[in-house]
């Protein structure tokens, strides 16, 4: 179980990364087809003249959220520390609740969709792992 959520974290990690640099290597969108994204975005989020001109902000804090996050919880799991299954639990509900503000925002998409599951695989592997723990079946943890 450890295996598979190291690698869920680096993977969703890695996608935020990835993300982010999207948005930053062209805030407008244009290249990535986001432009009309970015007026969904204007229209539903606060302070749309702050924060919503461009991608930037977006990419920030798809990084901390979804990146940062994803990176720690996977220092843990490599780890073996005794809270890697609380920082797994965390990401998957981060991400998940990313994903329904995404859905909020622009409506349902493959893209959300599967991030979306990949939150929930997150959070129900990590509940395993916290089961075996209480129960003490594992000391994988530790």
């Amino acid at each position: 179980m450890v295996k598979f959520q190291q690698f869920l974290t680096l993977f969703i990690g890695i996608g935020a990364v990835m993300g982010a640099a999207m948005m930053w290597i062209d805030p407008s969108g244009q290249m990535w087809g986001g432009e009309p994204l970015l007026e969904m975005l204007r229209a539903k989020m606060p302070w749309p003249d702050i924060f919503f001109n461009n991608f930037i902000a977006s990419g920030f804090v798809l990084l901390i959220l979804n990146g940062v996050t994803q990176f720690i919880a996977a220092f843990l799991l490599f780890k073996k520390h005794r809270l890697a299954p609380y920082a797994v639990l965390a990401c998957g509900i981060i991400l998940m609740l990313w994903i329904v503000l995404e859905w909020w925002v622009w409506g349902f998409n493959a893209m959300s969709n599967i991030y979306f599951v990949l939150g929930l695989v997150e959070f129900v592997a990590a509940v395993i792992s916290l089961r075996k723990v209480c129960r003490g079946e594992t000391n994988e943890c530790d």
